[in-house]
């Protein structure tokens, strides 16, 4: 575990993987930076849709639930500020979490609200060290006693493959189109259609990421085919919906500064 300055992401436990996206920090500079420069203490961030939520702690301060987003939040962090967070994948957080994510969308929510008692084993005075231990062993327990909907499971991981169709995936894990979005619903939080979407807008993202050493993709154009968008026009109309920005503009908020 890396709980030095930034974001940082780790593997979960191997029993954990089927539930857990990942586990991960996010730790800002204890110092403020010059007026005006680089090296602020703080840290703003536009935190983009994935189709998952997140059980997330803060020093000092106290757990919450972030719920599935459907457009972009952007977020600002003091200087000082540490948060631990468990990403639940998509299909994994509605039964996990044991409340409908439907309910939870675009909102972050106090784990009081939800779960008193995993609230209290979770307060702001712990160590980041042992929040995440903490974290990582509540997942797990209530992995055990709400584990996920299998079929959605399975249904979220045809979803994110380009070129698929719902109704097809639908019969593939055995439910019809009406079971798959009502349980697809409770389950991520929307629908499959929604959550396709999503998916192949992070198949973008994470080609921006990966070619972050050469100031971002090459072929934009050549990016949106890559991500199962029908061409460029496709990709900035779905980015522009889901990020607020246009996929140039994008590329530029994602490079490392």
């Amino acid at each position: 575990m890396d709980l030095s300055e930034g974001y940082r992401e780790w593997a979960p436990p191997a029993a954990l993987r089927h539930v857990l996206s990942c586990l991960w920090s996010q730790v800002t500079p204890e110092k403020p930076g010059r007026p005006g420069g680089a090296g602020g203490g703080g840290r703003s961030s536009l935190v983009l849709p994935d189709g998952c939520s997140d059980l997330m702690w803060i020093r000092g301060g106290h757990a919450f639930v972030a719920g599935p987003d459907t457009g972009p939040v952007p977020t600002e962090l003091g200087p000082g500020t540490v948060i631990v967070g468990a990403r639940f994948r998509p299909g994994a957080g509605g039964s996990v979490l044991g409340v409908p994510l439907s309910e939870l969308l675009d909102q972050r929510v106090d784990l009081a609200d939800l779960r008193r008692d995993v609230d209290r084993r979770l307060p702001g005075t712990l160590e980041p060290d042992e929040a995440v231990a903490r974290v990582t062993d509540l997942a797990g327990r209530l992995a055990v006693a709400g584990p996920p909907d299998r079929a959605v499971l399975r249904a979220c991981a045809l979803l994110g493959r380009p070129g698929g169709r719902t109704s097809d995936v639908a019969a593939e894990v055995g439910l019809s189109g009406r079971q798959l979005l009502r349980r697809c619903e409770a389950a991520v939080g929307y629908g499959p259609k929604t959550l396709q979407r999503v998916l192949r807008f992070r198949r973008f993202v994470s080609l921006v990421d990966a070619s972050a050493d050469t100031d971002g993709p090459a072929d934009l154009a050549r990016a949106a085919l890559d991500s199962g968008y029908a061409d460029q026009p496709h990709l900035t109309r779905e980015t522009v919906r889901l990020a607020g920005l246009p996929p140039a503009a994008l590329v530029r908020e994602r490079l490392p500064r």
